[in-house]
């Protein structure tokens, strides 16, 4: 989940500390254990720290919430230093092999019970924050995939507007691609697309393998087809200037979005709540919720890790136990929209059955469940964060006309091979 609130890092930082400051004299000064809780933005918790500590009087929760960079560049500081961390810190699925690694300096889980809420999860979600017998986290949300698209902007383009039909008419990112071309012939000023990257982002993450091998961990960019398609495809729709160059989060997506500048974008349940904040209420009803091509891949996730320098493992393990329990959920999601990753959650009535009147009242939980459901483990590797922001770079580079598709792969495998020497 990224609900991402950019701010400068040195002021990030520096709100971290006080935070820091405040709890400690908090605790001092009134008894209770104070637990502070790190997010790279804002997860939804506010509702539910205000319930956990009337349930628990003796507990304080401080929130440290900062941008996506700014936590983890933090984090790393705080890990090497041995000092400053929060008591729970969330974790994003690309760092998880990274931090396994690492797991000297966080809590191993299974030491207060977590080894028996293995059910609780999808397996593939159990697996991901897992070594054996050391848990190293526990998960929170998943990103199965969804397209969002314009109703209005298919129609002025002359195609089928209903979900159904426009599932139908992309069953596969080639398909997408045909579509995207009928498109620009009818609309050329509007852009088919947000960006090649997030295009190439949901193709690559419907592949079991990415950049590296599950076997060893080597790189294969260079050999893997599934990520040599994914950048042809997306590259392909970026030469054709049918991408809009709109980088996800940015303040040119949130005006992109506003002024209707693209038709479609490849939407994780958590993603809705954006588009909603950067569209405002002139775009209400003009966006819809359908299948995405391949039906399904996943695109964020968290989990959250105890660090062992917590001074309180065993109450910070007892929130982050709550926070990620069945009824918290269930809880985010309906008022969020942020997909459980408990099947007994999002195969939970109450969610199937939940619509988003922003969307044209799509069927947000059926859609989001079956795409649940069809997800398949997809193995990220130990510097998928070092490498995979160089092959978004080539493909930025492509929008921007400063190389076409084969300079900028060859680039990017090149580059991308350079990240881990």
């Amino acid at each position: 989940m990224r609900k991402l609130t950019r701010r400068p890092a040195v002021a990030a930082l520096a709100a971290a500390f006080l935070l820091l400051a405040a709890a400690c004299g908090s605790a001092a000064s009134s008894g209770k254990i104070t637990l502070s809780v790190a997010t790279f933005g804002e997860f939804g918790y506010a509702p539910l720290f205000a319930q956990y500590q009337k349930d628990h009087p003796n507990i304080e929760i401080r929130s440290r919430v900062t941008d996506f960079d700014t936590h983890f560049k933090s984090l790393a500081t705080q890990l090497a230093a041995g000092r400053g961390a929060a008591d729970v810190v969330a974790v994003e699925e690309q760092y998880i092999p990274k931090y396994i690694r690492a797991k000297d300096k966080f809590v191993n889980l299974a030491d207060y019970g977590a080894d028996k809420l293995k059910q609780q999860w999808v397996p593939w979600k159990w697996a991901q924050g897992t070594s054996g017998d050391y848990v190293f986290g526990l998960g929170t949300d998943m990103g199965s995939l969804a397209m969002c698209y314009r109703r209005d902007l298919f129609q002025q383009a002359g195609l089928p507007t209903e979900r159904k039909a426009v599932a139908e008419l992309m069953p596969d990112w080639q398909g997408y691609a045909n579509v995207a071309a009928r498109f620009t012939e009818k609309l050329p000023n509007v852009k088919f697309a947000d960006s090649a990257g997030t295009v190439y982002t949901a193709m690559l993450n419907q592949s079991p393998e990415n950049y590296f091998s599950a076997k060893d961990d080597s790189y294969i960019a260079d050999r893997n087809p599934s990520v040599r398609n994914a950048f042809q495809l997306s590259g392909g729709l970026a030469q054709a200037h049918e991408t809009a160059g709109a980088t996800t989060y940015t303040q040119a997506w949130n005006v992109a979005i506003k002024q209707g500048s693209f038709a479609t974008i490849a939407c994780p349940a958590w993603m809705l709540t954006q588009i909603k904040e950067a569209g405002g209420d002139a775009v209400s009803g003009k966006w819809d919720v359908t299948t995405v091509p391949g039906n399904s891949g996943n695109q964020g996730g968290s989990f959250l890790a105890v660090p062992k320098q917590s001074a309180h493992p065993k109450e910070a393990y007892d929130l982050a136990q709550w926070l990620t329990a069945p009824a918290q959920q269930k809880r985010l999601f309906l008022s969020d929209g942020i997909l459980p990753s408990e099947p007994s959650v999002y195969q939970d009535p109450q969610v199937v059955a939940h619509t988003d009147p922003y969307f044209s009242n799509a069927p947000v939980g059926q859609i989001y469940a079956a795409s649940a459901d069809r997800l398949r483990p997809n193995y990220r590797g130990l510097h998928d964060a070092d490498v995979r922001p160089e092959f978004g770079r080539a493909l930025g580079r492509i929008e921007d006309g400063s190389e076409n598709v084969e300079q900028a792969w060859a680039d990017a495998v090149r580059m991308g091979r350079d990240a881990i020497k």
